[in-house]
């Protein structure tokens, strides 16, 4: 699905970058280190941090695109260098669980065995 699709039908608000990415799967988290070493290519990012950091590692990962949740706002740095990188940003007034399960589910991605 497209990162368009998957915003459109999870309510996510389009702050930066062309919609035109294919999404394989969902990555959650606000340590950059561990997004660096684990957000996988295609990866929507779920996080809290909206500054040019986490664009850089978005870019790094080559993730799909990055929704700020919880009603954060992108600084305008990060909203800058995501235009200059093509890296896509997202906002979602949910919290971050809430918001990659609600894009797991719109993507028919098999939920983890416990």
């Amino acid at each position: 699905m497209k990162t368009v699709d998957l915003a459109v039908a999870c309510g996510f608000t389009h702050a930066a970058g062309e919609q035109a990415h294919l999404v394989h799967g969902i990555f959650a988290g606000d340590l950059l280190s561990w997004a660096m070493g684990r957000a996988k290519e295609g990866d929507a990012w779920f996080t809290v941090m909206g500054n040019v950091n986490t664009v850089a590692v978005a870019a790094l990962a080559d993730c799909a695109c990055v929704v700020l949740c919880h009603g954060a706002e992108w600084d305008t740095i990060a909203l800058q260098k995501a235009k200059e990188q093509g890296v896509e940003l997202y906002c979602s007034p949910l919290p971050e669980f809430e918001a990659a399960y609600l894009a797991a589910a719109k993507l028919n991605l098999p939920l983890p065995q416990a």
